[in-house]
């Protein structure tokens, strides 16, 4: 089920913007992945599943990918993507929670890579999450956590009544009980659950006007911002002229010639003992 953790939702606009997210960054996590044919790869949290089926893809022939999403109007809408690019097949959506995974007794210590992106900074317990994902590797299996850190973001020239609304952006995480800062915690919550990192780094989310995916990029901020309104609105503490003064401001700056946008994803990963 949807979690009351969770500020974006899964309406029909949210899910068109994380098509188009999907799309930006991609292909920077299956780089990083480096994954081989023959892997098995467990996605926690796969959301519309286009990641799953790009890792899919990368570990034919051989491997085998299976996916878990608790929204099933997420798990609705990856199922529908993955018919219309006639890949039905190619990934095993199941319904779960990051938190009690649906595998087999066969299933548990048999994965290559365990995977989570975008998850633990919309859980409350995300040290149980990557306890999961530790139990589901083999021994030498790889953990591999990208999360944001929304402190890293900045804008220049910076839109005025951007720095509050982020602000309070932030503040609506830590008030669901949630963490906007995990990023910068993943290596932490990696060794704290018994695994043995490796190796962290961040992928570039950023862009200047006049590159191609800048404005892409600001549309996503803007989508982000403007549908997690009511919920700012509610926890606070700014009222809802001054959350639209801020979207409309960051939409003005955008035309800027000048404007540049700079954010980065953290990365981290680790192998199971």
């Amino acid at each position: 089920m949807p979690s009351s953790h969770y500020i974006h939702g899964s309406h029909e606009e949210e899910q068109a913007r994380l098509s188009r997210l999907n799309d930006l960054i991609n292909g920077l996590c299956l780089r990083e992945l480096a994954l081989t044919p023959g892997r098995r790869i467990l996605d926690v949290g796969c959301g519309l599943g286009q990641l799953s089926r790009a890792m899919a893809r990368a570990v034919a022939p051989g491997g085998k990918v299976v996916g878990i999403e608790r929204d099933p109007a997420q798990l609705a809408e990856a199922a529908r993507q993955a018919a219309a690019a006639s890949e039905e097949s190619l990934v095993d959506f199941r319904p779960g929670d990051a938190l009690a995974l649906p595998l087999t007794t066969a299933e548990r210590a048999s994965f290559d890579v365990a995977h989570a992106r975008f998850i633990l900074e919309h859980v409350p317990d995300p040290i149980a999450v990557v306890k999961q994902m530790l139990r589901a590797v083999r021994p030498g299996g790889r953990l591999v956590l990208a999360d944001d850190d929304h402190d890293l973001l900045r804008l220049w020239p910076e839109p005025a009544g951007l720095a509050p609304l982020w602000d309070a952006y932030c503040r609506t995480y830590t008030r669901l009980g949630n963490d906007p800062f995990i990023g910068r915690k993943l290596v932490q919550l990696l060794h704290d659950a018994g695994a043995r990192p490796l190796r962290n780094t961040t992928l570039f989310f950023g862009a200047c006007a006049g590159h191609a995916d800048f404005h892409p990029l600001v549309t996503n901020m803007l989508r982000i911002l403007e549908g997690a309104r009511p919920t700012i609105v509610q926890h606070g503490p700014l009222d809802d002229e001054h959350v639209r003064a801020g979207i409309d401001s960051l939409r003005a700056w955008s035309t800027r010639p000048d404007a540049a946008l700079w954010f980065v994803i953290c990365w981290a990963e680790a192998v199971a003992p």
